[in-house]
């Protein structure tokens, strides 16, 4: 099965669904990754320009210990995704052409800020559009419209889970993947007093505690003509 999770920015998709995406991989399925920001105004001392690049590789590098066989990078700055560009649209149809995912795993249209919401919205149209064999990309059309899957928001807040995954076994992965991104997880730590990854670790305890299991992440799925099916489609 091939597994495509589009996250905003760098670090959005070890938070919500690592320990998903860790899963899928161990049992041998193909992982991709794509965030569509770049993450370059995350910080307060690092320049646009060079968290950007930061940023990428530090994607990469995560993306790597969860076993994804590629990384993609939409490049767009932060605080400009925009469901209505249509060049943003284009690009991640570009990105569903290449996955030929069976699944798709993506933001909650609830999320905290704008950048999460419209890449929430972004994912929903392109990959109606990836199905359509007269709008043009590079590539040919790819003529499933892939389940999607929202992950939880951050925090948990205003989300109720509709299903879970037991990631029990692969929650270590998921907050070794996360600490990959250092220009975030180390400057919350040292300057703002924040350890990131026992945030991370405490949503999966609760969301564990709701299904049952030591640690676990939740996921609602986007209920629309033909994205619905009986499978079950989460690890």
């Amino acid at each position: 099965m091939n597994v495509l999770a589009i996250g905003c920015h760098p670090d959005d998709l070890e938070i919500g669904c690592g320990g998903t995406l860790a899963l899928y991989a161990g049992k041998g399925h193909n992982v991709y990754m794509c965030h569509v920001a770049n993450g370059d105004k995350g910080h307060a001392v690092i320049m646009p320009g060079e968290l950007g690049r930061l940023r990428t590789a530090e994607a990469v590098a995560s993306g790597a210990i969860l076993g994804a066989k590629k990384v993609f990078n939409i490049n767009v700055p932060d605080l400009l995704v925009d469901s209505h560009n249509e060049e943003q649209v284009k690009e991640v149809v570009e990105v569903i052409r290449a996955a030929r995912p069976d699944v798709i795993i993506t933001h909650s249209p609830d999320d905290y800020m704008r950048d999460h919401v419209e890449t929430s919205k972004l994912v929903f149209n392109a990959s109606f559009n990836s199905s359509i064999p007269h709008y043009y990309t590079k590539s040919e059309s790819y003529p499933v419209i892939a389940p999607l899957f929202y992950m939880d928001t951050l925090a948990g807040v205003g989300f109720l889970p509709e299903e879970y995954t037991d990631i029990t076994d692969t929650l270590e992965t998921k907050l070794n993947a996360l600490e990959k991104h250092g220009t975030q997880i180390k400057w919350m730590r040292e300057h703002d007093g924040i350890d990131f990854l026992d945030f991370v670790r405490t949503v999966s305890k609760f969301r564990g505690l709701q299904c049952g299991v030591k640690y676990a992440e939740g996921f609602r799925l986007c209920k629309g003509w033909p994205r619905m099916t009986a499978k079950r489609l989460l690890p």
